[in-house]
């Protein structure tokens, strides 16, 4: 399949490289108008999962992982509700353990990886919903857990999942975690530690023992953090292993669905790796889309009220075909 050729080239004046394209959303943009209800659901451990809907009585659901520590009020999950809902189509925005407001029970949390909560929403909204289709969406690394998730289930894929797309996706996360190391990159790093060693934290009162919260405090790096808390938690060796074994890269050949993944070039979050060229090119059902800016999970476009990413997502999703060129 060719790299699909991108036509984001509208990007604010003032959004002068990746880290403005990344940062200054994050930080001015607001999607009103988006109402969700809530449905908590229990999962096969004896956690549970809130799920944040929004639904306009359509036949067609979205269903949408967010990013690293974020949850449903995202402005990146926020604009894809927006726009899906008045094209007619349901939206269901998950929130991983412990994100959207409220801990979790168990002491596991999430991670690029961690598809069992997204086949647990998976399995539910199969059960008990209606719909003739269902799209899945992934951000950042929700992206990454959608990718696993499609990866792992290959034929066994709900035919009812018709297609998939994700964007700002660490398609190859040792690469991708590589780039949190550069001095250029510490403004992510510190605001990411800063939020999940607070969760930790949490998660070491609600279970005594269970983590040395002496030594969070002495953790100044993410191969620390990484090593000692996220991987002891969930079942890896250490850092270099959870990397590995949670990074979809592996997987992407056992996706059966077409898929889009979106990632700008200079995405300050993303190595060389997470732009798997060769592999699309030769495969039936992956497409590739790399624009030359964007930044991670930007996208900007100068006046309007969603991102080049959404309305790029909602085409290809729904098979319109004003982006049907190619490069060869």
């Amino acid at each position: 399949m060719p790299i699909l050729a991108s036509s984001y080239a509208n990007s604010p004046f003032l959004y002068l490289n990746g880290h403005f394209e990344t940062i200054l959303p994050s930080i001015w943009r607001k999607v009103e108008g988006v109402t969700y209800k809530r449905e908590k659901i229990d999962t096969p451990d004896g956690d549970f999962l809130n799920l944040d809907w929004s639904k306009v009585g359509g036949k067609q659901l979205l269903l949408v992982s967010h990013g690293l520590e974020g949850d449903s009020q995202r402005h990146y999950a926020r604009g894809l509700v927006k726009l899906f809902n008045q094209l007619g189509i349901d939206v269901l925005v998950w929130n991983n353990r412990s994100c959207g407001g409220e801990i979790n029970r168990q002491p596991i949390l999430y991670h690029h990886g961690s598809t069992y909560d997204l086949d647990t929403v998976v399995k539910h909204v199969l059960s008990k919903s209606s719909y003739v289709g269902i799209f899945l969406v992934g951000i950042s690394m929700g992206g990454a857990q959608t990718l696993n998730y499609l990866g792992q289930q290959g034929s066994g894929l709900s035919p009812l999942i018709k297609r998939a797309a994700v964007y700002s996706t660490p398609v190859h996360l040792p690469s991708s975690a590589a780039t949190l190391r550069r001095w250029s990159n510490a403004f992510y790093s510190r605001k990411f530690m800063g939020k999940l060693k607070k969760k930790m934290e949490a998660k070491g009162k609600q279970f005594p023992g269970l983590l040395d919260l002496e030594r969070l405090k002495q953790v100044r790096n993410f191969d620390e953090f990484d090593t000692e808390f996220t991987a002891k938690l969930h079942g890896f060796k250490d850092a270099a292993d959870f990397y590995e074994q949670a990074s979809p890269h592996a997987r992407i050949q056992g996706i059966g669905i077409p898929t889009l993944i979106l990632n700008a070039k200079n995405d300050p979050l993303l190595g060389e790796e997470c732009y798997p060229i060769a592999f699309a090119r030769s495969s039936d059902v992956l497409f590739l889309e790399m624009p030359e800016r964007g930044g991670h999970t930007g996208f900007t476009i100068s006046g309007s009220e969603f991102n080049y990413a959404e309305y790029r997502l909602l085409e290809f999703l729904l098979e319109c075909s004003c982006f049907n060129k190619s490069e060869e």
